[in-house]
């Protein structure tokens, strides 16, 4: 109940002056968000945020806490388990250096593309009041898709950095999209509103994150997380 009561405030569109210019004049910092596990541990983790300047992608503020998690994972409710120590992980920011809050998070994980079309970047944004952007290193198997043998095809058809194609599902609309991120990276990344940004709005900002296959915030913010 509580995840479709939050889901009927989700915007799916450009709501920031920064987001109207392809060159994303105005924009200064993007956050990146995740929470890692310690091995072989569910219930201890590193809540981490990192906001760097953009379009310099240069890190400017860091917080790392280890906590501990206590609610139990459900498939498809797995924001219940983590948001709750991402929002706090902004609020300290907020307080200690309000100038660095960033004006869009990406996060490692979905957003529309879930099975009941809440994902957490679409939680986080919601909580936050933040532009999200959801970005998964694997598909979610949800309204048809699957990793058969034309998603491999469709795949194998990215030919550069930056070339995508819409993941479109068998109820008709397109929940995300799949990019290869840079040259060098065969496999793609899966971009998908979360929270007060239209589609493609974040996958344009998503592309111009990445260095490597996994946009800068959130690879810095993994980079923290492991240490």
């Amino acid at each position: 109940r509580e995840q479709a009561q939050l889901k009927a405030s989700v915007v799916e569109e450009d709501t920031e002056e920064w987001q109207k210019d392809s060159s994303f004049a105005g924009l200064e910092r993007v956050g990146g968000v995740d929470l890692s596990y310690v091995k072989g541990d569910d219930t201890n983790a590193c809540a981490s945020l990192v906001v760097l300047s953009y379009p310099a992608l240069e890190v400017l503020y860091e917080d790392c806490r280890m906590v501990a998690v206590s609610a139990p994972y459900v498939a498809g409710f797995l924001a219940f388990r983590e948001v709750p120590f991402l929002v706090e992980a902004l609020q300290r920011l907020e307080q200690e250096k309000p100038e660095l809050k960033p004006q869009v998070l990406l996060v490692d994980g979905n957003g529309l593309l879930h099975p009941r079309g809440f994902g957490v970047a679409c939680h986080l944004g919601v909580l936050t009041d933040l532009p999200c952007i959801g970005v998964a290193k694997n598909l979610l198997q949800v309204d048809g898709l699957v990793k058969d043998e034309l998603h491999k095809e469709q795949i194998r058809s990215l030919r550069r950095g930056g070339d995508s194609f819409p993941l479109t599902g068998t109820s008709g609309g397109v929940l995300g999209m799949a990019l290869r991120s840079y040259d060098n990276s065969s496999k793609p990344v899966y971009v998908s509103v979360g929270h007060r940004v239209c589609l493609e709005t974040a996958l344009h900002l998503v592309k111009s994150c990445c260095r490597y296959r996994i946009p800068e915030p959130i690879r810095q913010v993994q980079q923290q997380g492991a240490e």
